[in-house]
């Protein structure tokens, strides 16, 4: 089975944001990239596959030389070989082109992304990348098993889960669950020294318009001063939670 695993290059959740040109462009300026979260759990399911079954992984990225560290780091966890191409991931659609283009060449059975990218959360890739392919498709996915040329998934609904059975070729839009947590891999010195000997081909990217464009950026308001209560001030406690918490 060969396995395509979807690399998004984003800011960690932790770093500090901020916006130039008048808050029309982001400011990468001293911000700390990492693998997508929902790429790392789909990346570390593929892994799973390839331990149990033998499949083989490829990772994939669109973006500009500087996302090869996390497609680097994606290789030390221990996908086989990476594809940057080499164009910058300004909107879906054209992402989606770029990746389908690949998939198409690369006669891959299986393709893992996220579910979407925690830096614009649009969640439009995965489905218009089936939909380039004519893949099946499954969004939301937190569980996955093959067998054969067969896929038993299982994805998140409102209010509970859906068991679903369908064929390769497959695209699934992965998210948490796929994995548990505690199976996410961090790179030994092992995977780091391999995956220097291990190929990173860059590839040209296809004809593909932008068909959306982001206009403007605003940070979320601030989050307002915490007021200290006494634990002797009942109800200045009680007033509080009635006026400004508005609980009954």
């Amino acid at each position: 089975m060969k396995i395509l695993v979807c690399i998004s290059h984003v800011p960690d959740t932790t770093s500090k944001i901020n916006f130039t040109e008048d808050n029309t462009k982001f400011d990468a300026n001293g911000v700390q990239f990492v693998i997508n979260p929902y790429d790392e759990f789909g990346l570390t399911r593929a892994m799973w596959f390839k331990e149990k079954q033998g499949a083989s992984v490829d990772v994939v990225n669109v973006g500009g030389p500087e996302t090869e560290p996390t497609l680097r780091k994606a290789l030390a966890i221990g996908a086989d070989a990476a594809i940057r191409v080499n164009t910058m991931a300004t909107d879906a659609f054209s992402v989606a082109k770029q990746l389908a283009s690949i998939v198409s060449n690369g006669g891959y059975d299986l393709v893992i992304a996220g579910r979407e990218s925690i830096d614009y959360n649009g969640g439009m890739v995965p489905g218009m990348l089936a939909a380039l392919t004519g893949a099946n498709f499954v969004n939301s996915c937190i569980g996955l098993e093959i067998e054969g040329t067969n896929a038993t998934a299982v994805r998140e609904i409102d209010g509970g889960k859906e068991t679903v059975s369908t064929s390769l070729p497959l695209i699934i839009g992965g998210q948490k669950g796929l994995v548990e947590e505690s199976d996410l891999r961090i790179p030994n010195m092992r995977g780091i020294m391999m995956a220097r000997k291990k190929t990173l081909t860059v590839a040209e990217p296809v004809e593909a318009s932008d068909e959306t464009q982001s206009v403007s950026f605003e940070k979320p308001a601030p989050k307002g001063a915490v007021t200290l209560v006494s634990p002797d001030n009942l109800d200045e406690l009680v007033s509080l939670l009635h006026n400004e918490a508005k609980v009954i």
